[in-house]
Formats: structure tokens, C-alpha cells, sequence
């Protein structure tokens, strides 16, 4: 089974790409009335998501910090209350991976380590992702 995947180009610096995946409330946001508390931005910062007027509550830990190329957040609490199983997301990580190209382009590379097609929220959390990877990808083109 392959884990929850999304690529994109943009003509950003990795350093920018880099910093906006860190500041989250600016992307991860503007969808399902989010709510998002705590830090992200520094080794074991936590911070707290909340959506869908609490329906979706998880909350990660920084686990994995390469300046400018490699992001991984680790979902350490899940309460997805529209699923049989609400912990379904609970021990599986958010990585971005970020490559500057020699033509001046940047890859990001997401994967969603654990978020597969024989889960329950396969379906309705990897359509959420691409919404919010596209709002990603649209705050990237300006």
C-alpha cells in the first residue's frame, strides 16, 4: 500500500518554501474554519489542529528539522470523531521533502507516512490534503 503523496514545482527558493511550510497557520489554513495553536518551527515544538468545527483534532511534534530541506511532524494525539477508529492518525508523520533544481526550480515532495488506501479516512483526509496542498502551491506562485 502506498502512503498519501503530493509533489509540486515552484520557482521559490528552497529557503522560502522552507519557511512557509513552517509558518502553517499560512497555508494549513482557510478551508474547514481551522483552528491552530502552539509553535512549529523549532525541534520538538507541538502545536495543535483542530477543523471542521472540532470534528478533526490532531496534534504533532516537530520530529525532523534540515534547514531548507526536510520537514517531518509526527502526529502524537488524533481525535477524527466522523471515524470508527478516531486515533487513526495517531503515531503516523507529515514529511515534506524539498530539492532546489539546477534550472532554479524547487521540488516539495509530501507524503503522509501512514495515511494509506485501506483506511478508513483515506478517502476524505488525502481529498483535505490536496486542498490544503494546493493552497500551498497557490501561496508558493506569489
Amino acid at each position: 500500500m502506498k502512503n498519501y503523496s503530493y509533489h509540486l514545482e515552484t520557482q521559490q527558493s528552497a529557503k522560502e518554501v522552507f519557511g512557509l511550510l513552517l509558518d502553517i497557520k499560512k497555508w494549513w489554513s482557510g478551508i474547514y474554519d481551522e483552528t491552530i495553536t502552539g509553535n512549529s518551527k523549532k525541534l520538538n515544538d507541538e502545536f495543535s489542529f483542530s477543523a471542521g468545527g472540532g470534528m478533526h483534532f490532531t496534534k504533532q511534534k516537530l520530529v525532523e528539522l534540515v534547514p531548507n530541506k526536510k520537514i517531518v511532524w509526527e502526529v502524537m494525539e488524533s481525535k477524527l470523531s466522523f471515524l470508527d477508529n478516531p486515533e487513526e492518525w495517531e503515531h503516523t508523520k507529515l514529511q515534506f521533502e524539498i530539492t532546489e533544481e539546477k534550472d532554479g526550480k524547487t521540488k516539495l515532495g509530501f507524503t503522509h507516512e501512514g495515511l494509506m488506501p485501506n483506511i478508513e479516512c483515506y478517502e476524505q483526509c488525502s481529498s483535505a490534503w490536496t486542498k490544503y496542498l494546493h493552497n500551498l502551491q497557490e501561496k508558493l506562485s506569489k
